[in-house]
């Protein structure tokens, strides 16, 4: 049953509007860049179509594919036995016979009778020249040939009278066969009828069939109305008004335009074009498919927004409070062009957020994505929201606008985070208001005062007649709460690489294996970025010198195609998906891919919209089966980015620096970096320990070494913390750079550390050197007389240059406290796991005499 689609109640409009669009649209139909095909009224779509596929995907099958899947019937239930027994989609393909034509994808013409319609697939007969063909007795090809060659054609009956229909009448009453049968299911309307045996009475006799009729004008009627035949290479555009077929016409080519279009099969086109004509509909503006399909809906709906764009130009769009980012030759990923302002409620806020985002769409800090447009867009709403409560006159009037209403506003948005009060315009998908916290506090307040600032630069303020104190009352640019993701605690981390779980993660939460386990594994395993690892292309993987190396693009920094070395579990992982991902295309589409068609496919492509391969899983899909997977894991609250600072972490712990750590992961500075470095208390030894200053035996006593500005960052003690490059060896109270000593030789000067310049302080010595100096300085006191006194002061004068240049060091790094705390001869601190890794004698002996034991060239276990 067709869906009825009613008219809108339309408001008088002079027709130049209509005219002027059949126009536009005239001009884009007829440019060189248009395909032909969708100029005609009867839109005829070849079998290797890449948008509206309609043929079975097997290879020269010939048979028309069912209703929402890629195989025909036949092949469809084949394959259905084939995956019972455990046979792959793909290898069905290769080894699946074609299968004969046994329906019309549309009307053929007799091979002997160019006026009468073929009534077999096979022989391509009309029915009269079928007859005689099955009464010849050898049906053979031969035979066939021969027999063809003979035949003399018949007149035709005409067109089928039918008022949309291009096909051939089949008999004297005028209608094709398709048609024929729809008439007598309708109980004949009209009363139109054939008397009995009229081919042998009337046609092989030379005489005029003829029609009997009940009602004529009722059978004509019916003619006039009814719709054409279904068809699943073609599209029945006749009986439109021009600007409805235009559009229709233009609307199925933008389809195929699209990088990413949805699946329209012809037959719901059809539909949709039948009800319009039903309905009596001139444009599609006028459609209310409220209870039409959900095929139909879609279909109506992608066309009137392509159209909407074409019929307004920018400044009609801003009149309508919709940005559509395309009038900028703009689309954002993953975003329909369409950006709606209609939610702010002041006309005059509304234009200035408008011309606000188009600047920025024309400017070359263009945004690479839609979210700093939502932000924007929410800091109106809300100033707008509050201003129709507040202001007077609800804040239409610009100029009525003072400094206390922007100060309440304030006021009111401090409250509400404070409180945790929910938004007075902004709502959550399911109608659910958002609350205020001080991360969307900061958005509003940094956008209302960009979008304003811009205004009052652009000269808007004025022709407004808007207060300057008006916008000098919003705050002063804010950062955003910026808190730094912790990594993964050791047991949540053993937890999220546990093999029964991640084999739970892929049957439980990706049962139709689209690589959720593959994710996630090459993510703990490189520390890149979620984006970076699902769009990565089908040959991310290589093999250089017998290393494994993963490429990828990092694009929030500006590096593509960046190759890192991976671990070779990950490698035969991320190979046995690109198998996957093959055979799955394969399967789709019915062929291999190869050369660069293979390497631009997505190794993990979306399955909804991809026509090409091409596009990867997004973002909002790994995040929904992850997040469940933590909720069965009851791990608390758990982030996929934290397994990036998780590596940054345990790379610091291991010896990488700053440097190496920002280049691996791909940041754009070391102070980015910083955010993915975590110091721990067992880290915070080796950090003071490599804070370094000169010896009492030097001859500046005191003076940092490890830095050439005072005072430091704490990111640049980070980055001393895993600088291995200098080489010591620990002494009493600091460490000996001399390097024959470090190299295991003796000290030339006896072990007189303290009196050498090869001595240096760290800050892990500290209370050590506090000691000293209380030592020495009871001893001064305790002398008999000044003499004496004065000979021990100046005695330790260089040991205590040297205490201060640390304590100065320490303090300028904001260590000093820290380095108080560590005291090595507080019981607490034995419980380090240095002290508590302890070996019993007997079991040393042992294993040193069982490695005395071992062979050459045998490893002891």
């Amino acid at each position: 049953m067709n869906a009825t689609l009613t008219l809108l109640p339309q408001p008088s409009r002079p027709g130049r509007v209509g005219r002027d669009r059949l126009e536009i649209l005239t001009a884009l139909i007829n440019a060189p860049s248009f395909d032909p095909i969708f100029r005609t009224d009867i839109v005829r779509i070849p079998r290797d179509h890449a948008t509206y596929r309609w043929w079975c995907v097997i290879g020269g099958c010939e048979r028309v594919r069912s209703s929402g899947a890629d195989m025909c019937a036949v092949h469809m239930r084949a394959w259905s036995k084939a995956d019972q027994h455990g046979v792959g989609k793909a290898a069905f393909l290769s080894t699946a016979e074609p299968l004969p034509a046994s329906e019309w994808v549309e009307q053929a013409a007799c091979r002997i009778c160019p006026d009468r319609p073929a009534a077999h697939t096979r022989w391509r007969l009309c029915r009269r020249h079928l007859s005689q063909w099955k009464h010849h007795g050898v049906l053979d090809e031969a035979a066939f040939v021969n027999w063809v060659a003979v035949q003399q054609p018949y007149p035709g009956y005409g067109d089928c009278l039918v008022a949309v229909c291009p096909n051939l009448a089949e008999s004297p009453l005028r209608l094709c066969s398709g048609h024929e049968t729809r008439y007598r299911k309708a109980g004949s309307p009209g009363g139109a009828d054939l008397s009995s045996a009229w081919s042998q009475r009337y046609e092989q006799r030379g005489r005029p069939t003829p029609v009997s009729y009940t009602d004529e004008p009722a059978f004509r009627r019916w003619c006039a109305s009814t719709d054409p035949m279904p068809s699943p290479a073609q599209l029945n555009l006749r009986g439109l008004p021009p600007l409805l077929r235009a559009e229709l016409q233009w609307g199925l080519f933008a389809h195929t335009q699209q990088t990413r279009p949805t699946r329209w099969d012809l037959c719901h086109v059809q539909k949709m074009v039948n009800s319009c004509r039903a309905a009596g509909t001139t444009t599609l503006a006028e459609l209310v498919t409220d209870r039409a399909d959900r095929w139909v809906r879609r279909i109506a709906g992608e066309i009137t927004g392509e159209l909407w764009r074409i019929y307004r130009t920018p400044d009609e769009a801003r009149e309508t409070g919709i940005l559509d980012t395309e009038h900028f030759g703009v689309r954002f990923p993953r975003r329909t062009s369409r950006f709606d302002l209609t939610a702010i409620p002041q006309r005059w806020l509304r234009d200035l957020a408008w011309d606000h985002l188009a600047g920025l769409l024309q400017s070359p800090r263009c945004p690479r994505t839609a979210g700093s447009f939502d932000n924007l867009r929410r800091a109106c709403v809300e100033l707008g929201a509050f201003l129709a409560v507040d202001a007077p006159g609800g804040g239409h009037d610009p100029a009525t606008l003072r400094g206390d209403q922007m100060r309440r506003f304030v006021a009111d948005q401090r409250r509400r985070e404070r409180d945790s009060l929910p938004s007075l315009g902004i709502t959550k998908a399911g109608g659910k208001p958002s609350m205020v916290s001080a991360t969307t506090r900061g958005i509003v307040f940094n956008g209302v005062r960009t979008v304003l600032r811009d205004a009052l630069d652009r000269g808007a303020v004025d022709s407004l007649g808007l207060a300057r104190e008006f916008i000098a009352a919003v705050p002063a640019w804010e950062g955003l709460p910026l808190r730094t993701r912790r990594p993964f605690p050791d047991q949540v981390a053993r937890a999220l690489a546990d093999e029964t779980n991640l084999r739970r993660l892929a049957e439980h939460h990706d049962r139709l294996d689209h690589g959720m386990r593959d994710i996630w594994e090459t993510l703990i395993a490189t520390g890149r970025r979620i984006g970076e690892v699902l769009d990565v292309r089908w040959d991310c993987l290589g093999r250089y010198g017998g290393l494994a190396m993963f490429w990828h693009d990092q694009t929030k920094v500006g590096n593509y195609d960046v190759a890192i070395r991976i671990p070779d579990r990950v490698y035969d992982r991320l190979q046995a998906r690109q198998a996957k991902t093959l055979e799955r295309f394969t399967a789709r589409y019915g062929y291999q891919p190869a050369g660069t068609q293979r390497a631009q496919l997505a190794l993990f492509p979306s399955p909804q919209r991809n026509p090409a391969g091409t596009v990867s899983l997004s973002k909002e899909w790994f995040y929904g089966p992850f997040r469940a997977w933590i909720t069965e894991l009851d791990l608390g609250h758990c982030v996929p980015h934290q397994a990036r600072h998780t590596l940054a972490t345990n790379l610091l712990r291991h010896g990488a620096t700053l440097t190496h750590i920002r280049r691996y992961l791909g940041q754009v500075s070391d102070r980015m970096a910083e955010h993915y470095v975590h110091l721990a208390h067992s880290d915070l030894e080796q950090v003071l320990q490599h804070v370094w200053v000169a010896g009492p035996g030097t001859a500046n006593p005191g003076q940092l070494l490890t830095a050439d500005t005072i005072p430091l960052t704490r990111a640049h003690v980070q980055a001393l913390a895993i600088d291995l490059s200098r080489r010591s060896t620990p002494a009493e109270g600091g460490f000996c750079t001399f390097q024959p000593v470090v190299d295991g030789g003796a000290c030339p000067w006896n072990l007189d550390c303290h009196n050498c310049d090869k001595f240096v302080l760290s800050g892990a010595d500290l209370l050590y050197w506090r000691r000293k100096r209380e030592q020495w300085r009871l001893l001064a006191e305790g002398a008999n007389d000044d003499a004496t006194a004065t000979y021990l002061q100046q005695h330790f004068e260089p040991t205590a240059r040297a205490i201060d240049g640390l304590e100065k060091a320490l303090a300028g790094l904001g260590l000093l406290d820290d380095a108080l705390a560590l005291d090595l001869r507080k019981p607490q601190d034995y419980f380090h796991r240095v002290w508590a890794t302890v070996f019993r004698a007997n079991d040393l002996a042992a294993a040193g005499g069982h490695a005395d034991d071992t062979s050459d060239g045998q490893e002891a276990e």
